[in-house]
């Protein structure tokens, strides 16, 4: 059986200013289970992940995701065919009228601890260069895991847990985050209607 897990709302307010980093297996597309999604016909969006990011659209200034994809070092799957993958699912989020600015990914096995895996910080630096108005104090990362949220934490940003795993968020104290919700969804149903109540 499994413990309910308990959620809780975030305590701070976002603006145009703030730049939103999105982790992406299990936080806008179904993780597969001890697999990597590795063409688009395994790629299946979140429930109400297509109606989130047009209202996270207009909520933050600027949408990146942080994806850690080591299918590609293992050679289950080249840079290609995951450049594929993100350009089809840009197209559906742009055609329901969402946006992503930028997508980045670590290709590499934790074995050495790259800087780009998270939780280190190598991906935000990376966006950092390219949109250097990014803010960190004034960012939130959205992810599922304890990597995820030690990614934002290590960096001073806010963090949101979603999903339903008991065993996140707790591990250390770097993986606490500011909130636990259950989706994007709801992420992004909460703070719209505390901009447009």
């Amino acid at each position: 059986m499994k413990t309910k897990v308990s959620y809780s709302w975030p305590n701070f307010k976002i603006d145009a200013s703030w730049t939103l980093f999105l982790d992406r297996d299990g936080v806008v597309n179904k993780r597969l289970p001890m697999a990597y999604v590795t063409k688009w016909d395994e790629f299946e969006f979140l429930e109400g992940v297509l109606e989130a990011l047009p209202k996270m659209s207009s909520l933050f200034g600027r949408i990146v995701v942080v994806t850690n994809q080591a299918g590609i070092e293992k050679g289950l799957m080249s840079h290609e065919m995951l450049h594929e993958i993100h350009h089809k699912m840009l197209d559906v989020i742009l055609f329901h009228g969402g946006k992503i600015d930028e997508i980045y990914y670590c290709p590499y096995k934790p074995d050495l601890d790259p800087l780009c895996r998270k939780p280190n910080p190598g991906m935000a630096l990376e966006a950092k260069k390219d949109f250097p108005e990014i803010d960190f104090s004034r960012s939130l990362m959205i992810g599922d895991s304890d990597s995820d949220i030690e990614f934002g934490n290590r960096l001073g940003m806010k963090t949101i847990l979603v999903g339903d795993n008991n065993e996140a968020g707790s591990s250390t104290t770097l993986s606490v985050p500011d909130a636990k919700m259950n989706s994007l969804a709801d992420v992004a149903n909460y703070f719209f209607q505390l901009v447009f109540p």
